[in-house]
């Protein structure tokens, strides 16, 4: 296969990435291993490059993966802050929204620990 499974069964492994791409989408800066970035980062170019088509469908697609949240009560949740933050940020680039810096290994099991974020941000 070509993914990486992360010692997850299927639905594990989807929560997982739909709290991490809202968490990315939030914060617009998330600190993970590697390997979940590695697998992260396609995820989010696809939600990425859904919001900037901005129609109907595309708002539902996106919405039938990223969580409803936001980060304090009455602010923009996660949907809203990609449709109209994100895509209005990213819509001259033609791709390449995210990027992952290297921190080194977590101390306690010496896993690789990178940033994955959002190029362009504030």
């Amino acid at each position: 296969m070509a993914y990486s499974k992360l010692s997850r069964d299927a639905s594990s492994r989807k929560a997982l990435f739909r709290d991490l791409v809202t968490d990315l989408f939030l914060y617009e800066r998330i600190q993970t291993t590697e390997a979940k970035a590695k697998e992260l980062r396609p995820i989010a170019e696809k939600l990425i490059t859904l919001a900037k088509r901005g129609d109907l469908h595309a708002r539902r697609q996106v919405a039938a993966f990223v969580r409803r949240e936001s980060i304090a009560a009455g602010e923009q949740d996660a949907i809203q802050k990609l449709f109209s933050e994100l895509a209005t940020r990213y819509s001259e680039r033609p791709g390449g929204y995210t990027r992952i810096l290297k921190l080194g290994p977590r101390r306690g099991d010496a896993a690789p620990m990178v940033y994955l974020e959002l190029v362009d941000r504030a």
